[in-house]
C-alpha cells in the first residue's frame, strides 16, 4: 500500500491509501513499476520526453536504459567502475551523470551511449552525488567537499573545456555524513534548491554559492535526497525514511510550507525521483540489504500528489 498524509494549514492530517505498485507492474501501456539486473544497485534516475529511463548503477557506473512501455531494457554505456549517481538529461538528449567517489562527472550521448565529456571535478576524498540543468550551466553536489561544481554552456549549449568549483558559503556548515545532496533550480529560475541530507535542512543557493536556508516552520526533510520540482511544488525523497515529502514554495525559494507526505509499502530505501506522464519514478537502492551479485533491485512508481 502506497499512503498520501496531506498537510493541512493547522497541521491536521487526511490520510489516503490506494493499492501498492508491484516490480513489472503495468498501466495502461505504460509500466508503473519494473525489474532492474539483479546486482545492478541503483542511484540516479533520468526520464526525457520519450518513455525511456535512464539508471545508473553505483557499483560500476553502467547506465541501464529501459522502455517504460515493456519494461525491457539494456546497458547502453559500460561504466569506469566507478559509480554513476545522479543523472539529468537535457532537451538534446546529453545525460549528465554524477561520479561519486570518482570525484568526476560524464556526459553521454543518451542514445548512443558514448562519452561525450569527462570533468575531473575534485581529486582526493569526494561524492560528487547530484546534478541539475540551470542557468546555462550543469552543477553537481559535493556530499564530502562544501563545493558545488559548474559546468558552464558555451554557445549553443557547447560543452566546456573544464568545470568550475563555486564554494558553498553562507547558512550551510557541513558536517559529519552526506552533505549537500539533491539540487534543483528555483521555481523562479534564478537559482538551485540544495537538500543537506544529514541536518534535514534545505538551502537556497545562488549562482555564486551563497546559501541561505529555506524557512519550512521548523520540518526537516533528515536523509533528503534526490529533488524534483514541478512548478512551485519541491518534492524531496527520503531515502531511509522511505518517504516522500511534497513542499509548496515561494518563487524564490526563500520558504516553503509541507503539503503532503507519501509512503509506500514498495519503497524499499528509494534515492531519487524523475517524473512521467503525471507518475513519479523511484529507484530502490535497498542501502539497508546486503548488495551481492544475486541481490534484487527494481524501479517503482507513484501518482503525483
Amino acid at each position: 500500500m502506497f499512503k498520501r498524509t496531506l498537510a493541512i494549514a493547522t497541521m491536521a492530517a487526511l490520510a489516503v491509501t490506494a493499492g501498492a505498485v508491484p516490480a513489472s507492474a503495468s498501466q495502461g501501456h505504460l509500466r508503473t513499476a519494473f525489474d532492474l539486473p539483479a546486482g545492478f544497485q541503483p542511484e540516479g534516475i533520468a526520464i526525457g520526453k520519450a518513455p525511456y529511463a535512464y539508471l545508473g548503477s553505483r557499483a560500476d557506473g553502467d547506465i541501464y536504459r529501459v522502455n517504460l512501455e515493456s519494461g525491457r531494457g539494456k546497458v547502453v554505456s559500460e561504466g569506469p567502475g566507478t559509480p554513476s549517481l545522479g543523472f539529468k538529461l537535457d532537451r538534446d538528449g546529453r545525460l549528465f551523470v554524477a561520479g561519486g567517489t570518482g570525484g568526476d562527472a560524464r556526459v553521454i550521448d543518451s542514445r548512443s551511449g558514448r562519452v561525450l565529456k569527462s570533468y575531473t571535478l575534485q581529486t582526493g576524498t569526494a561524492f560528487i552525488n547530484d546534478v541539475t540543468l540551470a542557468g546555462g550551466s550543469a552543477w553537481f553536489t559535493d556530499s564530502a567537499n562544501p563545493n558545488l561544481h559548474r559546468v558552464k554552456f558555451g554557445r549553443h549549449g557547447a560543452l566546456p573545456g573544464v568545470a568550475k568549483a563555486v564554494p558553498l558559503t553562507g547558512d550551510i556548515v557541513y558536517q559529519t555524513g552526506n552533505n549537500a545532496n539533491g539540487i534543483a533550480p528555483t521555481p523562479d529560475g534564478r537559482g538551485l534548491i540544495i537538500v543537506q541530507s544529514n541536518t534535514g535542512l534545505l538551502f537556497r543557493t545562488s549562482w555564486t554559492g551563497v546559501t541561505r536556508k529555506i524557512d519550512t516552520g521548523g520540518v526537516l526533510v533528515t536523509n533528503g535526497d534526490g529533488l524534483w520540482l514541478r512548478g512551485r511544488s519541491l518534492y524531496v525523497v527520503q531515502n531511509r525514511d522511505n518517504k516522500i515529502t511534497e513542499i509548496k514554495l515561494d518563487s524564490a525559494a526563500t520558504r516553503g510550507t509541507v503539503v503532503s507526505t507519501t509512503t509506500s509499502d514498495a519503497f524499499d530505501v528509494p534515492t531519487t525521483i524523475a517524473e512521467y506522464a503525471g507518475r513519479l519514478y523511484l529507484p530502490n537502492a535497498r542501502f539497508t540489504t546486503p548488495a551481492e551479485p544475486t541481490t534484487p533491485y527494481n524501479v517503482t512508481s507513484v501518482r503525483i500528489p
